[in-house]
């Protein structure tokens, strides 16, 4: 119970109601996921060919063992992953055997982490008995992932990870299907648009920025 759920009704939230849809969530008595969650986002781009509007759809689904099947039918269609870990130290092995398990899925579905954007959010911050913030930093910058801290049950840290979540996939999409060229839409302007969207007007590259090592930058053109 990492907080996937809580970050997706805290994200519902805190988004411009013109660009959020009806959360929709399945939960068993022990508010655990029992399908899958998910919220549609509409964020508008301005392009040369007049205003567009572009259809996100987040997913979360359960980390448990028997819901694998579950999680490998939404991987197979994700443009991007974010990876919720629990920041108490007594999960420390769950979240490896967690992120290990989307990179066996993954592989099993002939992707891998290199071509799939991927973030990661350490989640309660809040909590007592929490990996530290130098933990985390060091932990960030010996991997490749995008890192963000965060207190999903607060509203802390949402924004910003799912920022960095939607502008890896941006940045993947586009160098994969040249949309800036098809669509002509320059990916700084959409950025901004959705940072409006998200509450920031004005600020994306202040959201662009909220992660802790990683190669998100590296895409920007």
């Amino acid at each position: 119970m990492s907080g996937k759920t809580t970050n997706l009704k805290a994200l519902h939230e805190l988004t411009r109601q013109d660009s959020r849809g009806r959360l929709m969530t399945l939960e068993t008595k022990d508010d655990r996921t029992l399908f899958f969650d998910m919220l549609p986002l509409v964020f508008k781009a301005d392009s040369k060919d007049g205003a567009m509007n572009l259809r996100v759809k987040v997913f979360t689904v359960p980390g448990q063992v028997v819901h694998a099947s579950t999680r490998k039918l939404v991987l197979q269609g994700a443009d991007a992953v974010a990876f919720i870990a629990d920041s108490q130290i007594s999960e420390t092995e769950n979240n490896a055997a967690s992120f290990l398990d989307l990179r066996e899925n993954l592989k099993a579905l002939g992707r891998s982490m290199r071509d799939v954007p991927c973030i990661i959010q350490f989640n309660k911050r809040d909590l007592t008995g929490v990996r530290t913030d130098l933990e985390i930093d060091d932990l960030a910058l010996r991997g490749k992932e995008p890192v963000y801290k965060a207190s999903a049950v607060h509203g802390r840290g949402v924004i910003e990870s799912f920022f960095g979540l939607l502008e890896g996939a941006w940045r993947k999409l586009d160098t994969v299907h040249d949309l800036t060229e098809k669509l002509h839409i320059e990916p700084d302007a959409f950025l901004a648009k959705a940072a409006e969207s998200l509450g920031y007007p004005g600020r994306w590259r202040e959201l662009s920025d909220a992660h802790v090592g990683g190669q998100l930058k590296a895409g920007r053109r």
